[in-house]
């Protein structure tokens, strides 16, 4: 699927769903450079109003469960999402399917706080704490002019709709997924209206990744997650008001 039909499919849905956009500093949004998104995560509509916002086609990573079940795993990956491995080789895959896509100038995105938020619903302006596995990758990878861009979603109007899917029939496609060991239902948040706030980027310089390899390898990490953290952090006070 074309970036042009991805972008197009996504506003679409999401006027069918009668979903109100409002999209804040979309100049701060590299146009040339590959982009590393990182964002909160709440939805399923996440994936796409980031795209639908950014404007640029997102090849975003997703969990391991969306790649064993039959339609959903065809359905996320003619988006251009790549579902990840199992937990004994999750890491690597993600790492090179993330870089090769980097290497080719794309969009990739993420969403650090895990399926935690999903499962267990925040507040609409709470972030979770951010695992470093994106940091790792944009310091690590072998990318020119790389910018990893904090997106904050902000809904300030949702809905809750009944699910169809039950967490112990997901735990049979991923049983290394504690969250799914329970008994209820996946919660579905549909925004109504919602605010795209874009951070300010973080821009992976040589100086930088000279430092990742050296002894300041942990601090520069922490330096990159908690600046997207607090960004994201910082824009969900205003953005969800």
């Amino acid at each position: 699927m074309s970036s042009e039909s991805k972008l197009l499919i996504s506003r679409c849905f999401l006027a069918g769903l009668g979903t109100q956009m409002f999209v804040h500093r979309p100049d701060r949004i590299p146009q040339e450079s590959p982009v590393l998104v990182v964002s909160n995560h709440r939805s399923f509509l996440d994936p796409v109003v980031l795209t639908a916002a950014l404007g640029r086609s997102i090849r975003f990573a997703c969990h391991h469960y969306m790649g064993q079940v039959p339609v959903v795993r065809e359905l996320v990956t003619s988006f251009g999402a790549f579902p990840l491995e199992a937990p004994e080789h999750r890491q690597q895959h993600f790492f090179s399917q993330a870089t090769a896509l980097l290497q080719n100038r794309e969009m990739v995105g993420v969403f650090p706080e895990g399926a935690e938020p999903m499962v267990n619903l925040t507040g609409q302006n709470t972030v979770g704490k951010f695992q470093r596995g994106f940091a790792h990758l944009a310091l690590r990878a072998p990318v020119r002019d790389l910018a990893v861009l904090p997106v904050a979603i902000g809904s300030m109007q949702e809905q809750s709709v009944r699910s169809a899917i039950p967490l112990k029939l997901l735990s049979l496609f991923d049983p290394s997924e504690p969250l799914f060991d329970r008994a209820g239902w996946h919660p579905v948040i549909v925004y109504k209206r919602v605010n795209i706030l874009v951070g300010r980027p973080y821009w992976i310089t040589v100086d930088r990744q000279q430092q990742y390899r050296g002894k300041k390898a942990k601090a520069v990490v922490a330096e990159l997650t908690d600046h997207c953290q607090g960004e994201i952090a910082e824009l969900l006070q205003r953005g969800c008001l």
